[in-house]
C-alpha cells in the first residue's frame, strides 16, 4: 500500500474499509470512536447513525427520521453522543445504544441572525443559541463547547446537564474572536478551547472563559479539530486535506487526499488510526492505519 506522511506520522489508507448493507450510501459523515474502537457515523442519509467495528463490519444503526441534518459530532467518557443536527437548529445528546439524554436549543427555531444562507456570506449579528450548528468538545470539567456555526458566528458554552453559560464571538474575518464559519470546535486538556474558523482560513485559540490567545494561518479552510494524548493536532482541510500540528502548531506532516478531494471531519481510535470524511458523496469514508 502506498503511505502517507513522515516520520513518526506516516499512514497507510485502508482501501474499502467500511462495509455498508447492499445500497446504503454514506452522506457528509460525523465521527467518533468508543473504547472498543466501534466507529459511530452522524451522516447524511437514509440511515443517520451507523456504527461499524474496528474492521468496517456493520454492526446496527438508529435514529431513522429523526437525525435529519448531520454536522459534526462528540462522544464523552461515559460514551454519551453529542449531535448537532444542523438544519433542525439543535444538539441532542444520545446514549449510544440510542436512547435520546438531552436537547439542547428548540427544534426548527433558528436564532436572528440576519444571515443570507449562503456559506461565503457573514451573518449580519451575532446572537444566542442556536442557528445551524456545527460540532460539540467537551472540557475536562465536564462543560459543553458549540460551535454555531453557519448562521451564527458565536461559540456557547453550556454546563454538562445544559444550562447555557455564556457565549462570545461576533461576525469577521481578521480579528481575534471574529468568526465567519466557526465549524468545528475541541478543548484540550489544558482547557484551551481551539475552533476551525474555516472560511477565515485559521484555527483560533481561546480561555476556557472566551478570551483570544492565539490563532494559526496557513491553512485552507480548517473543518476540524482532533488533539491526541499526544498532544498532536488532527485538522482536515476542505480544500487540502490533511495536516498534522504539534500543540504549538509547528507544522509536522502533510498530505493530499485520493482525487484531490478535500476533508471534512476526523477522529482517531484507541491505536492511532484515522477516519477522515472526505468531501465527496458516496466516497466520504477513508481509514489511515497508522505505520509503526
Amino acid at each position: 500500500m502506498a503511505t502517507v506522511g513522515s516520520g513518526k506520522y506516516t499512514y497507510e489508507l485502508v482501501e474499502d474499509w467500511e462495509k455498508l448493507p447492499d445500497g446504503w450510501v454514506l452522506g457528509q459523515t460525523g465521527i467518533v470512536t468508543d473504547s472498543q474502537d466501534r466507529v459511530y457515523l452522524f451522516n447524511r442519509s437514509d440511515h443517520p447513525l451507523i456504527v461499524l467495528d474496528r474492521d468496517g463490519n456493520y454492526l446496527t444503526s438508529w435514529g431513522e427520521g429523526v437525525l435529519t441534518a448531520a454536522h459534526g459530532m462528540f462522544i464523552d467518557g461515559d460514551e454519551n453522543i453529542y449531535l448537532p443536527v444542523i438544519n433542525s437548529h439543535v444538539v441532542l445528546k444520545y446514549s449510544s445504544d440510542g436512547n435520546l439524554l438531552m436537547t439542547l436549543g428548540t427544534w426548527d427555531q433558528p436564532s436572528d441572525t440576519g444571515w443570507s444562507g449562503n456559506a461565503s456570506d457573514t451573518v449580519q449579528r451575532a446572537a444566542g443559541p442556536f442557528h445551524r450548528p456545527s460540532d460539540v468538545a467537551m472540557s475536562p470539567e465536564g462543560d459543553l463547547y458549540i460551535s454555531d456555526g453557519y448562521g451564527n458566528a458565536r461559540v456557547h458554552k453550556f454546563s454538562g446537564d445544559g444550562e447555557l453559560r455564556f457565549s462570545w464571538g461576533a461576525p469577521g474575518k481578521t480579528g481575534g474572536g471574529e468568526f465567519h464559519v466557526p465549524h468545528g470546535v475541541w478543548v484540550h486538556t489544558d482547557g484551551r478551547v481551539f475552533v476551525a474558523d474555516r472560511e477565515n482560513n485559521r484555527i483560533q485559540i481561546f480561555g476556557p472563559e472566551g478570551e483570544y490567545l492565539t490563532q494559526w494561518t496557513g491553512l485552507s479552510r480548517p473543518c476540524d479539530i482532533y488533539i491526541d494524548h499526544d498532544e498532536t493536532v488532527f485538522i482536515p482541510e476542505l480544500d487540502a486535506f490533511m495536516s498534522i500540528l504539534s500543540i504549538d502548531g509547528e507544522l509536522l506532516a502533510r498530505w493530499e487526499g485520493p482525487g484531490g478531494v478535500g476533508a471534512h471531519a476526523v477522529w482517531l481510535d484507541s491505536r492511532g488510526d484515522i477516519y477522515v470524511n472526505q468531501n465527496l458523496e458516496g466516497q466520504r469514508l477513508l481509514k489511515y492505519r497508522k505505520v509503526s
